[in-house]
Parts: C-alpha cells; structure tokens; sequence
C-alpha cells in the first residue's frame, strides 16, 4: 500500500514568481563564475580582493567571494520566495543593498584594499540597475499582491 501525499495547488504570486526567477539568477551567476570560459582570467582568480583578474563574460571582476555571495543571494532568493513577505522582503532588501554596494563601488578605490568584493566600473552600473529593478518590482508587485487582497482577490496567493 502506498501512501500519496496531499494533492496541494501551489499558486504563485507575480511578486514571489519574480524573487523565485531573481533568486534563480542570481544562484545561475555564482554557478557560473566558477566556470574557466565564462569567467575570462580563471587562473588569476583570488579569493577576494581587487587583485583577482577573474571576469565573468569578461566584463564584471568576480573573485571566489563575489561568486559565493551571488549564490547565497541566490539561495536566499528562492528560500524567500515561499511566501508573499519573503518575496518582497528580498526584492526590497536585496534591492537596496545592491543600491548600497553601487555607492561604495563609486567612493572606494578600485586599487585599495577597501575593494574587497572586488568591483569595477560594470559591476558599478549593473548594481545600480540591479537595485533598482529589484526594489521597483518589490514594491511594484506588493503593492499589486497587496490591492488584490483588499478587493477580496487572492490572485492565486500562497499561504506559506
């Protein structure tokens, strides 16, 4: 005799799908960082710092913990993702410190010690619109998720 386990409808909301598909690229850019061929420079990978000469697609300056910190973005994307409050908790969050580390990118010294993920002038600009898209689909999408509830609408809501 076999024992099936409850047929649950998981349903979605726009704003978890879009942590879930963020989370996911963000855990694809760790994976692939670790990749010689699609990180230009392998070898001259360091664990962090500004002298690593590691780039990925040859454009944005990774280091070993550049990548770990896109995969547990990732992960933290996809785990955050179970819930409508999760979801926009990373995409909000996320979002602002990605705007954060934009600054620092702009004020630190890209050849001083203080540029210990390390960043460069790509990195610079894709955090910056990496912030602000993550924030802009956070507060985008709850404010959605948020008015469909108050009009008795679930739209397809999740209660994890």
């Amino acid at each position: 005799m076999t024992t099936q386990a409850p047929n649950r409808s998981t349903h979605r909301t726009h704003i978890q799908t879009a942590a879930l598909v963020v989370g996911a690229v963000f855990l694809l850019v760790g994976v692939l960082g670790f990749v010689p061929g699609i990180t230009t420079n392998y070898d001259q990978m360091e664990a962090g710092g500004h002298e690593s000469g590691a780039e990925l697609l040859g454009i944005f300056q990774v280091s070993v913990l550049h990548n770990i910190v896109h995969l547990l973005f990732g992960v933290a994307g996809i785990a955050l993702a179970r819930s409508v409050n999760g979801a926009r908790t990373f995409l909000v969050g996320g979002g602002t410190i990605y705007l954060v580390l934009w600054i620092y990118g702009l004020v630190v010294d890209h050849d001083s010690a203080a540029n210990f993920v390390p960043l460069n002038s790509a990195d610079n600009w894709l955090h910056l619109v990496l912030g602000l898209g993550m924030v802009a689909l956070g507060l985008a999408l709850g404010r959605r998720t948020e008015n469909a509830s108050d009009r008795g609408t679930t739209h397809g809501s999740a209660t994890s």
